[in-house]
């Protein structure tokens, strides 16, 4: 298998589906609701699955692709080769703010991740990563991450853990956003985790994303160093939701021993 050749392909796919995003903005958006009122869905996130679903089939028959919206396969096993795709990673920012979501794919052979890609749509920006090659921020090369101590770290976390809720004791989670520098919440996993792998961001937090949000954000962090896992410290596992930390080194031993309580 030639993964360079992969690698130019999925890159192309990417481009050419940021491009037809760009341009639904001048027609009609169909949104609709799933199983929660605000986890949202367009015409568009399904047509740009749909796009890539069509040409990796075409291409490269024996690839499985894992997606979103269900267009794809169902598997049970790393086996091979899986595609993860998210075609709109932040439907909610895209419909509300027409920023701020990402195109977010991993390639993984056998259960290693291989090759990652986020793709800003509306900036144009690629970070993407090839296993043992580094990390990219479109073409410049992006530094290993350096050790950051807690109280001068931006944490990425929604501020719904903060409040009272199922899945996290909060008090704990409200003395790490007391003493870290500072919070932020991009309302998209993979722009969050883009952002850690820059070093615009620390850490990020989530109690709950799917393999299709994470996989090639993972890939990406950790060519720059990055510890990525689920809030048991255990690698996710990528064939179902999961709670999900990736941080600068340093930090996520001791954000996982001193802040995070599952319930």
């Amino acid at each position: 298998m030639n993964l360079n050749a992969i690698d130019r392909y999925a890159k192309s796919l990417i481009k050419e589906a940021g491009h037809k995003i760009r341009v639904s903005f001048f027609s009609t958006i169909d949104i609709d609701s799933k199983a929660d009122a605000n986890d949202l869905v367009t015409n568009i996130d399904r047509e740009v699955e749909r796009f890539f679903i069509e040409r990796v089939n075409q291409d490269f028959p024996e690839h499985k692709i894992v997606s979103e919206e269900g267009f794809g396969d169902k598997i049970s096993s790393l086996d091979g080769v899986v595609w993860f795709l998210d075609p709109i990673d932040g439907t909610m920012n895209f419909i509300h703010q027409r920023r701020n979501f990402a195109i977010s794919l991993g390639i993984y052979v056998d259960g290693v991740g291989m090759l990652g890609y986020i793709y800003d749509v509306m900036r144009d920006d690629l970070y993407h990563a090839a296993k043992s090659e580094g990390a990219y921020f479109n073409d410049e090369r992006l530094p290993q991450l350096e050790i950051t101590p807690l109280e001068e770290a931006i944490i990425g976390i929604n501020a719904a853990w903060v409040a009272p809720n199922g899945k996290v004791e909060n008090e704990k989670i409200i003395e790490l956003v007391t003493r870290c520098r500072g919070t932020r919440s991009y309302g998209s996993a993979a722009i969050e985790l883009a952002y850690v792998s820059s070093g615009r961001i620390d850490a990020y937090i989530s109690m709950r994303l799917a393999p299709w949000d994470i996989a090639g954000g993972i890939v990406i962090a950790q060519e720059v160093g990055a510890v990525a896992t689920n809030l048991s410290g255990v690698t996710p596992h990528l064939l179902g939701t999961d709670t999900f930390i990736v941080t600068r080194p340093g930090l996520h031993e001791e954000i996982l021993t001193k802040y995070i309580r599952l319930k």
